[in-house]
């Protein structure tokens, strides 16, 4: 799948959430998308997934293909779990969206494999686990090819704790896209495109 946002701008009740963004991302590729706070973050991440459509410019595939296609991942207020549920609960309403036989198994599995107890509440689970459960969840989708991340870095600002998982989902075919802060960014092995800005560097390809 190779998404292409030209010039986006979102427009909310009292004026522009996102300035025109640019950026292309194919499958096994990721993005990292810096933005200041309130620059626009998930504005962008609803845009790209086609829950919303642009106020100007355009994103291509068409709206339809992106929901069928694309997952926007932990978004605030959005797609993010309710903090109080426990995180077996969130695990089980993910894999019942995927279509997922065998669920109590698998949220079992799922458990174990990230060192998370059933009762946790969700707000408790520390930051990395929090990213690479979500966009695991969100990769077992069916049809899921673009998942965007969104500010992973407001649960842990070292990229260490959701850049490996960002990088696997692209050696897995995925294209992906992080959204994160400009500070973040500093720390980054790459140079990242910028949320209100229409020249983007080259994606790191899933082959680095």
């Amino acid at each position: 799948m190779e998404v292409h946002a030209d010039q986006v701008v979102v427009t909310g009740a009292h004026g522009r959430l996102l300035e025109p963004t640019s950026l292309r991302v194919r499958a096994g590729e990721l993005v990292v998308v810096a933005g200041e706070p309130n620059a626009g973050h998930t504005a962008f991440g609803l845009a790209l997934t086609g829950r919303i459509t642009p106020s100007e410019g355009s994103v291509t595939p068409s709206g339809g293909e992106l929901r069928a296609h694309a997952v926007l991942v932990d978004a605030p207020e959005v797609t993010a779990p309710e903090p109080n549920l426990r995180v077996a609960d969130v695990i089980a309403e993910e894999l019942a969206l995927a279509g997922a036989r065998k669920r109590r198994t698998a949220t079992t599995a799922l458990l174990d494999e990230h060192g998370l107890e059933p009762g946790t509440r969700f707000e408790d689970v520390p930051g990395a686990a929090r990213v690479a459960l979500l966009t695991g969840l969100a990769a077992r989708r069916p049809g899921a090819e673009l998942l965007v991340i969104d500010t992973p870095d407001r649960h842990s600002s070292n990229p260490a704790d959701w850049l490996p998982t960002a990088m696997a989902h692209a050696r897995d075919g995925h294209a992906v896209v992080v959204l994160c802060g400009t500070s973040t960014a500093l720390r980054l092995p790459m140079i990242p495109a910028r949320l209100g800005e229409s020249d983007q560097p080259a994606p790191l390809e899933s082959t680095l």
